[in-house]
């Protein structure tokens, strides 16, 4: 079954209430859509199908999965209370050419200027395919929060233009981490050095903290 991309906010919103209450199992079998062997070693598959049914365009482009509509899709695995039980990958931390960038131009910005939430429930004793998907949600970030994420993000990003990339660990920022993002610790990337060379690092990504994601979670459903 081919899912044609959704042309209006209206008609995505439509979709996501088509689905909410359903699990991940219904909803694959209705669209025939592929399932692994070992759900528990294929951590996407349940953000690939539900891009899949709802009609997202980006693939791994860097820009929002419903392109036309400037919307980004995140699934967020959440407990019995409603809590969202890991940090959310936002997009790649660049770690070379990163003088003169600017929060406003960021990547990390772009993505999260419209998101559409997706609660699912995740707690490890469900199998995968038994997950429940929730109501999903869309939200644009208070003044307050863009805020909150402009200061982690600089704090950040100053440090790996200063060439002190290996002293970033996930306690800094208070809504946002960064941390290495690789299968293993066998792929590295370039980043700038402590003397301005060129040094071997392991890459990393921009994360939401659950922190923070559980206050828009909160807000939403008044929890």
């Amino acid at each position: 079954m081919r899912v044609i991309k959704p042309h209006s906010i209206n008609e995505l919103m439509q979709r996501v209430n088509n689905i909410a209450g359903m699990t991940l199992g219904q909803l694959a079998q209705q669209y025939q859509f592929k399932t692994p062997e070992d759900l528990l070693l294929e951590k996407g598959w349940a953000g690939q199908l539900i891009e899949y049914v709802l009609g997202a365009t980006a693939g791994s482009k860097p820009v929002p999965d419903f392109e036309d509509l400037g919307i980004e899709l995140k699934t967020l695995p959440i407990s019995f209370k409603g809590k969202p039980l890991e940090t959310t990958f936002v997009s790649v931390t660049p770690l070379l050419n990163v003088t003169g960038m600017t929060w406003q131009q960021s990547n990390v910005r772009k993505k999260l200027a419209h998101v559409l939430w997706l609660p699912i429930l995740g707690e490890r004793e469900i199998t995968p395919f038994d997950r429940t998907i929730g109501s999903g949600f869309l939200w644009q970030p208070s003044a307050i929060q863009d805020a909150q994420l402009q200061r982690d993000w600089e704090e950040q990003m100053e440090l790996i233009a200063l060439g002190r990339v290996d002293e970033i660990s996930g306690h800094l920022g208070d809504a946002m981490q960064i941390r290495p993002k690789a299968a293993n610790s066998r792929i590295v990337t370039d980043a700038i050095g402590p003397n301005g060379q060129i040094i071997k690092t392991l890459p990393r990504g921009f994360y939401l903290k659950t922190s923070f994601t559980g206050e828009i979670l909160k807000q939403q459903f008044q929890l």
